[in-house]
């Protein structure tokens, strides 16, 4: 049975990472999940500091998430139809252009989203960078917190 709850739990963490490149999928709290259940399989594996740590660290990160692409998007002087534009563009590139959609949905959704707020080329284009920009780093946070969390799961599966 133990067994099983492991395998359950490294799920989670392979989901966590794959997450962390996916906009719709919960990354970084899905690797959490695959260490809470390995730390109650394996009786107490983690420390409560480590565990409230990394719960802060992933509410941050899911936080950040949110934040970092409609604040590039702010700096480069972008609107709100501009990040809303570059989430639909995420999700339409993820859907049906992966892997490349990925990368220049949410540019092309920002774009055309400042485009139709009745932005000029030259300044849908600065925001659409923008809010790329902030899109990347939220992706770089993600991913590292979810390989951080994939070490700690894969180093102490046989504690």
């Amino acid at each position: 049975m133990e067994t099983l709850f492991i395998v359950i739990a490294a799920l989670f963490i392979i989901a966590g990472i794959a997450g962390a490149f996916i906009p719709v999928v919960p990354g970084t709290p899905l690797s959490y999940i695959g260490i809470l259940i390995l730390h109650f399989i394996k009786g107490g594996l983690f420390s409560w500091l480590f565990l409230l740590s990394w719960g802060v660290v992933v509410a941050i990160t899911v936080t950040l998430d949110s934040f970092l692409p409609a604040e590039g998007a702010r700096r480069a002087g972008g609107s709100r139809l501009g990040i809303y534009g570059a989430l639909t563009g995420a999700v339409v590139g993820l859907i049906f252009f992966a892997p490349a959609g990925i990368i220049f949905g949410p540019i092309v959704g920002a774009f055309v989203g400042e485009f139709v707020a009745g932005k000029k080329s030259g300044s849908a284009l600065r925001a659409a960078m923008g809010t790329f920009v902030g899109y990347l780093l939220a992706t770089g946070l993600k991913a590292g917190v979810a390989m951080i969390l994939a070490f700690y799961f894969f180093s102490n599966i046989t504690a």
